[in-house]
């Protein structure tokens, strides 16, 4: 019995050895088995279904949030005073995008054109289209400082064409058409005998060029060869870099598409993306920790450098021509019209800039750009960005229509794109790349914790089966039993010997 018992323990001291010897073998090479898992559902690559359809189609919904500000006292404006706006929105519409002219390289690169076009969502949105707005007249405005260093003449002939053309310092339109485009005999005229002066060849729109059209020519990184280059950018337009800066660095094009990351990231990365409407590399930051339906996250944020001056910020220096921080100068890359972007209420910009106009409040819930991204995988879980587009306008002696406008950066609009995953997409993001790695990583442990609690308990157990023999065999009891035995064995054959 006791020598069963002593193979039973034996039997459970070698399964223990084998469970923790299995459990410190998966917590080595399981690191590698998931870092593995990740890279090959990260490569872009038509052969994995996963990881080229996140690529190729972005299943997530995405939408564009456009909230205008309304100008409340034009007239007063013209005669010197502060502007001042009512913020009306937003009017909503889903961007639908894809991806089109795929070509794969032999370098590990892949070449693409994506086309965007948006769709109004009237349940989403505060009004409809219809919806009147009035906000200043660009093509007078704008033309005006364009023009200002005219001979004087030339601003009186100017002035004149615009009274021609019935065309005023601001602009009174619906949603729809300060959108996608409204007729113009003075945009007719001047693409007729001025051809390639306006951005638009037919009517003229704030974001005629967005709707129905393409990025320009991405070449991007597959990763096949180095997983950390996995989606950055190669060239666009087959440039390396950008023409429309002063300084290499201003001009680099840094990071990826903007859509997805490398994996890996750490809390010391940055998210560098190139945007075609910025006209330049943008660069967010680590700001805090947090998760989403059980997913562990990252949020990324704009530094507060990503739009100071040159003054505040030097390396900022090449994008200058530069007024107040907060303001980026994006005329060298819009026909030098004079456009500026910021922050949304002109959050995180020099605080002068509020003097100027009223009926702004900013608030980083509310203006502040943001993306979540699933640190293990690169891959952005909720984004917002949201910029704002503003026309810097004064007056211009020669050009009535400028009247006695003060010197301002008029905020015109602001937009929010946002998109997040949801659904069936979160639940198979969440079950291979974030439930699947934990249970591995839990049974490591317990496969370890059994292993040593098996071994230890079989232990105990073989030992006190080889103790309780022990104390059998040498106890007193059976000590004495050989003894009298040996006695009487003795006895026994004095009497026989007597009989005989």
């Amino acid at each position: 019995m006791a020598i069963e018992k002593s193979k039973i323990a034996i039997g459970f001291i070698v399964a223990g050895i084998l469970m923790l010897l299995f459990g410190i073998i998966t917590a080595i090479i399981g690191p590698t088995v998931m870092k593995n898992e990740v890279e090959k559902n990260t490569i872009i690559d038509p052969k994995n279904d996963l990881s080229y359809t996140m690529w190729r189609d972005l299943p997530v919904p995405f939408f564009m949030s456009v909230y205008f500000f309304h100008v409340l006292n034009p007239e007063e404006i013209l005669k010197g005073e502060k502007p001042m706006v009512e913020q009306r929105g937003p009017y909503v519409y889903r961007k639908q995008c894809q991806k089109e002219n795929i070509t794969f390289h032999p370098n590990s690169t892949v070449s693409y054109k994506e086309y965007r076009q948006y769709f109004f969502e009237p349940s989403m949105s505060v009004g409809n289209e219809s919806d009147v707005i009035t906000i200043p007249n660009m093509l007078v405005l704008g033309a005006a400082v364009m023009l200002e260093d005219m001979p004087y003449a030339v601003r009186l002939l100017i002035s004149a064409t615009f009274k021609t053309f019935k065309e005023g310092p601001f602009l009174t339109k619906t949603v729809g058409e300060l959108m996608w485009g409204y007729d113009s005999d003075l945009v007719a005229f001047l693409n007729k005998y001025l051809p390639g002066m306006l951005p638009a060849s037919g009517k003229f729109g704030l974001f005629s060029e967005f709707n129905n059209s393409n990025t320009g020519l991405f070449t991007i990184h597959t990763g096949r060869d180095d997983i950390t280059k996995v989606h950055k950018v190669d060239s666009w337009n087959g440039l390396t870099e950008l023409k429309y800066w002063k300084t290499p660095q201003c001009n680099m094009i840094n990071g990826t598409a903007g859509q997805l990351w490398p994996p890996f990231m750490t809390k010391e990365s940055t998210l560098n993306f190139y945007s075609p409407d910025a006209c330049r590399s943008l660069e967010l930051v680590y700001q805090r920790s947090g998760e989403m339906q059980g997913i562990p996250l990252y949020r990324f944020v704009a530094p507060n450098t990503m739009f100071a001056n040159g003054t505040d910020y030097p390396p900022n220096e090449g994008f200058c021509p530069c007024r107040q921080s907060g303001l980026l100068n994006v005329s060298s890359c819009r026909h030098n019209s004079p456009v500026f972007i910021s922050h949304p209420h002109f959050f995180n910009a020099d605080p002068a800039l509020l003097d100027y106009v009223l009926g702004l409040s900013p608030t980083e819930e509310e203006h502040g750009l943001f993306i979540d991204i699933h640190p293990l995988t690169g891959v952005p879980l909720n984004v917002s960005i949201r910029l704002q587009l503003n026309l810097y306008m004064k007056r211009v002696s020669g050009i009535t229509e400028t009247g006695k406008i003060s010197e301002v950066v008029m905020p015109m609009l602001w937009f929010e794109e946002n998109g997040y995953i949801d659904g069936p997409i979160l639940s198979t993001f969440k079950t291979q790349l974030v439930i699947l790695p934990a249970v591995m990583e839990y049974m490591q442990y317990i496969f370890i914790a059994l292993g040593l609690l098996t071994i230890v308990v079989a232990v105990f157990v073989f030992y006190k089966v080889k103790r309780s023999s022990n104390s059998a065999m040498t106890s007193p009891e059976l000590t004495n039993y050989g003894v009298c035995t040996a006695a009487s064995c003795e006895s026994s054959n004095s009497n026989n010997r007597f009989r005989f």
